[in-house]
């Protein structure tokens, strides 16, 4: 039986991750990359697909966990009557081959232990080879070898497994280390877990000591940011949406999308984020990300690229996983990579504004690149898309992606306009006035005073939630107001809010939308934004219910089972709760609001 979302916690060394339940089960890891063929499954099946679990002997599950400090170093703490035991979990942060050092520590008393180790690459379909070495084993199949480094003897159990049993006492520790290399390459040199361990908590804290955010809700913003920085692929400053695929939006249904690649319309929130929390060497490596990605012909955008910036991600099943909680299909790759979603290219050429507002060192070739897309937008603005949720049925003409459209071409007349840069301001500005008549014209509810998802449709979106934050109209706007109140009216259950109406989607999907997490988050800051600041914080703090005890955030939250799904840890949720607590701590003001289109200026 799968175990609840909120079982895992994360630890990763910014080039992989993987997710450690409260069972002392590694469930889930990818390697060499975010999304390499999965070495531990068991998230998308069962055991033998893949785990690696360190338990006191008969317990099922352990009695706390915490991560160390603001660290991605995990703590997890097993009580039994003979004593008490720690297991310490984290991936080291080094340029090399991936390690997973695992270090078991007696507390007080005598703790019986054991080790249960199942190795399976390419997803949990193939077995790989086992050979003793020197303190441990050797694991290869195909392109994959993996090395088991430790003083404890694991054997053969049986079923392609390994397993040990061990005892620590007060002050014992012992080192678990398991490493991933290129079966071809020779075996990297030995990971000291002692000193591993002190270099990995000297890494993270001095990273977070890095947050310039000291408002009332700092632990869990560091936590958040903490969780963006390990889902940033560290070689190319790519940051992936989660570090796992298909984990459902609809337990049993078939909502089952991968997440391991980056989204260009995360950029803007994501370089907000950044900024405002003191991470400019960051923000200015996620800028030169999306360069390199964007490089080329603009009519070729795409919404999402791999972690380096490759652009072809086909999606295949594997049919052999019987998916999260019997979810299927279980999905590698995503088909919408091949979308023409309209409201990417206002948010990108947004990501540019944000850039030169913030003082990041402009280029010759970004404001190329901009001119390129520029031109795109001015010819398929008009055009129906599959809009920001993906859409796989029928293509709209989206209210939120028209507004981007306008975002695009506002961003155009102002790179004119206070940067000095060349282009034909007039016709942007005439452009920039069409499409904000024509949303407002017929993309807004004039009697129910709320903006819809799409031309002609009763529909509501969350995404409306942003407008004012674009700066297409005042927060104060009757017109906005009226559509936070709406939201508030028809889309939320539970003190949560849905991305839409259910009935908005009719693409043959399986199961029933949960709320989103992000648009919550949205949520709550539109509701400081008109001045309803005591409610957008409590609905804030609904949000922090949620996480789970070590401050993760999934993409949904099913309100009937109370229960995160989507895939996990979200970045597109961390993303939110970063930039919603910075502006819900700021003293209301409408008209002195600081937007997304005004950002900091770095020091």
């Amino acid at each position: 039986m799968s175990l609840p979302l909120e079982s895992y916690a994360l630890i990763g060394d910014l080039q992989t991750a993987a997710l450690v339940s409260r069972t002392g089960s590694i469930d889930w890891l990818c390697l060499p990359r975010f999304d390499g063929s999965a070495v531990f499954a068991a998230l998308l099946g069962d055991e033998q697909h893949g785990h690696w679990r360190i338990a006191a002997a008969g317990q099922s599950e352990c009695t706390t966990r915490t991560y160390r400090g603001d660290t991605l170093i995990l703590e997890t703490t097993w009580e039994t009557p003979g004593g008490t035991a720690k297991v310490i979990d984290f991936m080291p942060v080094r340029g090399a081959a991936p390690d997973i050092v695992r270090i078991v520590e007696g507390v007080s008393g005598r703790v019986e232990m054991t080790s249960e180790l199942r190795l399976r690459f390419d997803y949990g379909s193939v077995v790989p080879a086992v050979h003793p070495i020197d303190r441990g084993f050797r694991a290869v199949a195909g392109p994959d070898a993996v090395y088991l480094d430790s003083p404890i003897e694991h054997v053969d159990s049986g079923g392609e497994g390994r397993t040990a049993t061990f005892a620590v006492s007060e002050g014992d520790r012992i080192p678990f280390v398991l490493t991933w290399q290129p079966s071809h390459e020779e075996r990297p040199d030995p990971v000291n877990a002692k000193r591993a361990l002190a270099n990995t908590e000297k890494y993270w804290t001095k990273w977070v000591g890095r947050c310039t955010y000291d408002g009332e809700w700092r632990d869990a913003v560091a936590r958040s940011l903490v969780t963006l920085h390990a889902l940033t692929y560290q070689p190319t400053a790519g940051m992936v949406a989660a570090v796992t695929t298909s984990l459902p939006e609809a337990l049993g249904g078939d909502r089952n999308w991968d997440y391991r690649y980056c989204w260009l319309r995360d950029a803007t929130m994501t370089l907000n984020a950044l900024l405002y929390s003191g991470y400019d060497d960051e923000a200015r490596r996620w800028r030169e990300w999306l360069l390199r990605a964007l490089a080329g012909d603009p009519h070729r955008l795409r919404i999402m690229y791999g972690i380096a910036g490759e652009r072809r991600i086909p999606e295949s099943t594997l049919d052999w996983l019987p998916g999260y909680e019997h979810s299927r299909p279980v999905r590698v790759g995503n088909q919408a990579a091949e979308q023409f979603q309209l409201d990417v290219f206002g948010e990108v050429l947004d990501t540019f504004h944000v850039d030169r507002q913030a003082g990041l060192s402009p280029t010759d070739d970004a404001w190329d690149v901009q001119r390129g897309l520029l031109d795109v937008l001015e010819s398929r603005w008009r055009e129906p898309d599959s809009g920001l949720w993906e859409m796989r049925d029928e293509q709209r003409q989206f209210v939120y992606s028209n507004v981007m459209a306008w975002v695009g071409f506002d961003r155009a007349v102002q790179a004119v306009e206070r940067c000095g840069l060349d282009g034909p301001v007039d016709r942007w500005r005439q452009l920039r006035d069409e499409v904000h008549a024509q949303v407002c014209e017929q993309g807004f509810d004039a009697e129910r005073n709320t903006f819809v998802q799409a031309y002609g449709s009763p529909h509501l979106d969350a995404s409306s939630l942003l407008i004012p934050h674009t700066g297409f109209l005042p927060g104060d706007d009757p017109r906005i107001v009226g559509t936070v109140e709406a939201i508030g009216r028809e889309l939320i259950e539970d003190g949560l809010v849905y991305r839409y109406s259910p009935e908005a989607e009719s693409a043959g999907m399986h199961g029933t939308e949960a709320t989103f997490t992000a648009c919550s988050l949205w949520y709550a800051d539109a509701l400081h934004l008109i001045g309803r600041a005591d409610e957008g914080r409590r609905v804030f703090q609904r949000v922090l219910d949620i996480r789970n005890d070590v401050g993760l955030l999934s993409e949904e939250y099913d309100v009937q089972a109370k229960r995160q799904v989507g895939n996990l840890p979200q970045a597109f949720s961390h993303v939110a709760l970063v930039n919603a607590a910075r502006a819900i701590s700021e003293p209301h003001s409408t008209a002195g609001r600081v937007h997304r289109h005004d950002p900091p200026r770095l020091k």
